[in-house]
C-alpha cells in the first residue's frame, strides 16, 4: 500500500506540518486506519477515497482519534493527488458534516483550499484550566466548534507561551489556540522575515498532539477575528511552532474562507500489512 509524507504550509523541507497520505479505492477497516496513524505518529494521517479524477472523500486520524476537520492534511492530500493521481487542476473533497471543499492548484504549485468558516464567539465564561495552563496573561477568549481561541496582547507573548499540557488535557477534545496581532517575525525564526497580520500557536493534548506545527482548520476561526479587527479580507498568518508555517487567507462570501499554502514531498513509502 503506497503512502506519502508531505510537509504542508511550507516550501522548505523539514518545516511546516508533516502529514501522511494514503489514497484508496475503498475504505480500510477503521481500526486499521487508526493503527496506521498511531504507527506514523504524525499530527495527522489522511485517508483519501477516490470517486473519480476530480472527486474524493477524505478522513483524518491523529495518533489517538479520528477528527472531523484537518487543513494541513487536506493540503498534503491535494499535493499528492495533483502530483500523482489526476491531471485536473481543481478537485473536490466530500467531507462528512462539512460539505464540499473545493481545492485548486496554481501554476506555481500553490494549493488553494476553500473551507467553511467556523466562526468563533467571544465568551466571558471559560474553564479555569485555561488560566491555570497558560503562563501568559491574555485579553480575550473566543470559542468555536474546534477550540478555545485565546487572544494575547502581543506576538511576543505567543512566542513566549509555555503551556502546561497536562492541565490543557483536562479540556478533553476541545483544543486551545493562542493568537495575537502580527509582527515582523525575525528571519532566524521563519527563514522568511515577513510582516504577518496575525500569529498563532495551537495545542491539542487531548487528541494526542501537544503542539501542532501548522493548523489550517483553526484558521477558519482565527482569521475571521483578525479580518474584522483589521477591517481587511486578506490575512497573512504565521503559526509560530518550532517548525513554523505560513498561511495565506482570504475571506470570501457565504461564510467561506480560502486558505492556501505550499507543500513539499518528503517521502514515498510502501506499507506492508499482512
Amino acid at each position: 500500500m503506497k503512502m506519502y509524507q508531505v510537509d504542508a504550509f511550507t516550501q522548505e523541507l523539514f518545516k511546516g506540518n508533516p502529514a501522511a497520505v494514503i489514497v484508496l479505492d475503498e475504505w480500510l477497516d477503521e481500526q486499521l486506519m487508526q493503527n496506521i496513524a498511531l504507527e506514523n505518529n504524525l499530527s495527522e494521517t489522511a485517508f483519501v477515497k477516490k470517486q473519480d479524477a476530480e472527486n474524493y472523500q477524505i478522513r483524518w486520524f491523529t495518533p489517538t482519534t479520528e477528527v472531523d476537520f484537518c487543513g494541513h492534511a487536506t493540503l498534503a492530500s491535494s499535493y499528492v493527488l495533483f502530483k500523482f493521481y489526476t491531471q485536473a487542476k481543481q478537485i473536490q473533497f466530500h467531507v462528512k458534516n462539512l460539505g464540499i471543499f473545493t481545492v485548486q492548484q496554481a501554476a506555481d504549485g500553490k494549493i488553494l483550499m476553500n473551507f467553511p468558516v467556523r466562526k468563533a464567539t467571544l465568551v466571558t465564561e471559560y474553564p479555569d484550566e485555561l488560566t491555570q495552563a497558560l503562563s501568559q496573561p491574555f485579553k480575550n477568549v473566543y470559542l468555536n466548534a474546534q477550540a478555545y481561541i485565546v487572544e494575547y496582547a502581543s506576538a511576543q507573548q505567543v512566542l513566549d507561551e509555555k503551556p502546561n499540557f497536562e492541565i490543557l488535557k483536562r479540556l478533553g477534545k476541545i483544543r486551545t489556540a493562542i493568537t495575537a496581532l502580527g509582527a515582523i517575525i525575525d528571519v532566524a525564526i521563519t527563514a522568511q522575515g515577513a510582516e504577518y497580520d496575525c500569529i498563532s500557536r495551537y495545542f491539542a493534548p487531548g487528541n494526542g498532539i501537544n503542539e501542532d506545527p501548522v493548523t489550517g482548520s483553526i484558521h477558519t476561526g482565527i482569521v475571521p477575528i483578525w479580518a474584522e479587527k483589521l477591517n481587511k479580507n486578506e490575512i497573512l498568518a504565521y503559526q509560530a511552532s518550532e517548525r513554523g508555517g505560513v498561511l495565506h487567507c482570504v475571506m470570501q462570501e457565504n461564510d467561506r474562507i480560502e486558505i492556501s499554502g505550499y507543500g513539499r514531498l518528503y517521502m514515498q513509502a510502501e506499507i506492508v500489512i499482512e
